[in-house]
């Protein structure tokens, strides 16, 4: 059981959160790094001096959840065991961080950014246009598990606003239908071209280069010949 407490100004309120056995995420689900995971595994902790191995729980439990697909109870107690730390002290970490997913998540995991930047951008109506096409809200996955959708803070690319992370790429400067035609693409096994959906390169202006147009200077620009 998971306990957090937090102080208010009259009383103490303690919120618990507790996990409930499911058949898909209960402790005799078997889970172990792959041959290939567990040296990567091996190499993480390496970073860290022998006695401050138990730092490396947050990238071991995102190299877990990246082969599991979702960070379970099996995946916390087996990092938990190869830190050789108690198993609250993963927990604590993997239920405070929500880039862990505590549920199983479909093979495209949508995550939408619906802060202000995106927000002025049109993100309203691009999370509309998702939950319509898909037929899901928020939290919800399709039911032939091949989308979850969710929303998120900052995704980091506000200049390419509104943005939609598709497990790990990313798709900017999106419309209701280029929205619509990614989703399609998905549906049909097609990756979509990744990036800005406008045709622009990277992050530069909408109108082009207005500055940096040309080479770099040389080392000695701007400096005396005779010193």
């Amino acid at each position: 059981m998971l306990a957090y407490i937090h102080y208010k100004t009259e009383f103490t309120q303690f919120i618990v959160e507790s996990h409930r056995d499911t058949p898909e995420n209960n402790p005799s689900v078997p889970f172990e790094f792959t041959p290939e995971n567990l040296k990567r595994a091996e190499t993480i902790i390496a970073k860290y001096p022998p006695q401050y191995k138990k730092a490396a729980v947050i990238p071991l439990l995102h190299l877990a959840q990246r082969q599991f697909g979702w960070t379970s109870i099996s995946v916390m107690n087996y990092v938990a065991k190869f830190l050789e730390i108690p198993p609250m002290r993963v927990y604590e970490v993997a239920t405070f961080y929500t880039m862990f997913n505590r549920e199983p998540v479909g093979k495209y995991f949508l995550q939408l950014c619906t802060t202000t930047p995106c927000q002025l951008c049109g993100s309203t109506e691009i999370l509309k246009t998702i939950e319509n096409h898909l037929g899901i809200k928020v939290g919800q996955t399709t039911p032939d598990n091949l989308f979850t959708l969710v929303e998120v803070e900052c995704a980091g690319a506000c200049v390419n606003a509104p943005v939609l992370t598709v497990n790990d790429d990313y798709y900017e400067d999106l419309t209701k239908e280029t929205t619509i035609k990614i989703l399609d693409s998905l549906k049909n096994g097609i990756i979509p071209k990744l990036g800005p959906q406008t045709g622009r390169h990277t992050c530069e202006p909408k109108g082009g280069l207005t500055s940096l147009t040309t080479e770099p200077y040389g080392p000695t620009f701007g400096i005396r010949s005779d010193l």
